[in-house]
């Protein structure tokens, strides 16, 4: 059960589950995942992670609707609101410094 296509899963003291395994996310969610970071870490006066942020994010999510067995007529899926707001298209290097920069607050203050 080690092989590369499995997650990792283990079972953690206090009773929570650790399952390791790895993400491709937009630089947007990056940010995103930043902003929430830094506003746990206010808000609990001491660092937060990456992880802790997502994992955060995952455990205040709603939970998702029981999947209906039955075939239904498709019909276009609504539209929902994000935090993340849409950016003019740019090159992956430049959206990975804007996304560095948001993440550690320093947008907006360009040394040219």
């Amino acid at each position: 059960m080690t092989d590369a296509g499995s997650p990792q899963l283990q079972a953690l003291p206090e009773g929570d589950a650790q399952l390791s395994l790895v993400v491709r996310l937009q630089w947007e969610d990056i940010a995103a995942l930043g902003q929430e970071a830094t506003r746990l870490a206010a808000r609990f006066k001491r660092p937060v992670t990456l992880d802790e942020a997502a994992a955060h994010r995952l455990r205040i999510r709603p939970p998702a609707a029981p999947v209906n067995t039955v075939p239904q007529e498709r019909t276009p899926p609504a539209v929902t609101s994000t935090t993340v707001s849409p950016l003019p298209a740019r090159s992956p290097q430049e959206q990975a410094r804007q996304a560095i920069e948001r993440i550690n607050g320093t947008a907006g203050h360009e040394t040219a």
